[in-house]
């Protein structure tokens, strides 16, 4: 897949997430964060299985031992930083959620690095600042209203950019974006249900209340955006995946705006720029600088 294709596949999984945030706060006036993500991601695993086990077919790729085990360990990260994300939506805007789930623009290249001794782009450097400083301004420029609900998102951020680095790792390694994506919904609704009925209390009537915010988040958040995600992550690396996945903000804010009435301050406007710039610099220099590369004699 071309570069720039695989970026466009990327941005349009943050226009779905943003607008998700909306739905996955509404959701929990009807149900609880565990009963949410265990029928959004089950749903969202069932619509792609048809897909993935075609994918499987036709790429015959035998997956080892080891290749379960990372699956198993990215499906967990993945329901953890799910959970505590759904979790920190019962108190906090979508548009701080948004903002704080961002973070993990900082913490995957330092975990690449410290983890796998990968050292991103230069550029990459100059990029995530700006965008941290972007998603901050977006914010309002300051974090004194940030509450319990706020510091449960900064964690599960943590655990974000390490679904974001092991996806895709393995999605290059295997070739088999959309099989993984799939195990891992399965995964992730399955453990989301069970602790449900241990933790909450499901009813009928709840989930019939939300349905339209499971509709969503379950098919185009989970199965459509989550499957691109791991399709365009095999062609960009994963620093600069991050920054482009953290305009997710931007759509979250916006959705906020439209649908809360949740309203932007002034210098929200300013971080929205920041964040737009940080995304073009980490994709234009590095391929100016391809360009301007000679190739190596033969």
């Amino acid at each position: 897949m071309p570069r720039p294709a695989a970026i466009a596949l990327l941005l349009f999984c943050t226009m779905l997430w943003g607008f998700a945030f909306v739905v996955q706060k509404s959701a929990m006036e009807s149900m609880g964060p565990l009963t949410f993500i265990g029928l959004r991601y089950l749903l969202g695993g069932i619509v792609i299985l048809p897909v993935a086990l075609f994918e499987r077919r036709r790429q015959a790729v035998h997956l080892t031992r080891n290749n379960w085990l990372f699956i198993g360990l990215m499906s967990l990260a993945f329901f953890i930083g799910s959970w505590l994300q759904q979790v920190g939506l019962l108190t906090t805007t979508v548009t701080n959620g948004g903002f704080l789930t961002s973070l993990y623009v900082l913490f995957v290249p330092a975990i690449a690095l410290l983890a796998f001794r990968t050292w991103p782009h230069p550029i990459v450097w100059v990029g995530m600042p700006m965008a941290l400083i972007g998603i901050y301004y977006l914010n309002g420029g300051g974090l004194d209203r940030l509450n319990g609900g706020d510091l449960w998102i900064i964690i599960s951020a943590l655990f974000w950019a390490c679904h974001v680095l092991m996806l895709g790792h393995i999605a290059r390694t295997t070739g088999q974006p959309i099989l993984i994506s799939c195990i891992s919904f399965l995964v992730a609704g399955a453990l989301g249900l069970i602790l449900a009925f241990m933790l909450e209390t499901p009813s009928f009537y709840g989930v019939m209340n939300g349905w339209m915010e499971i509709a969503y988040a379950g098919i185009f958040s989970t199965a459509i955006a989550f499957t691109f995600q791991a399709v365009g992550q095999q062609y960009v690396p994963p620093a600069n995946a991050a920054i482009i996945l953290s305009s997710e903000s931007l759509f979250a804010a916006l959705g906020g705006a439209l649908l809360l009435g949740e309203r932007l301050p002034a210098v929200g406007y300013a971080g929205a720029a920041l964040i737009l710039v940080a995304i073009l610099l980490v994709e234009i220099v590095p391929a100016l600088n391809a360009r301007r590369t000679p190739a190596p004699a033969a």
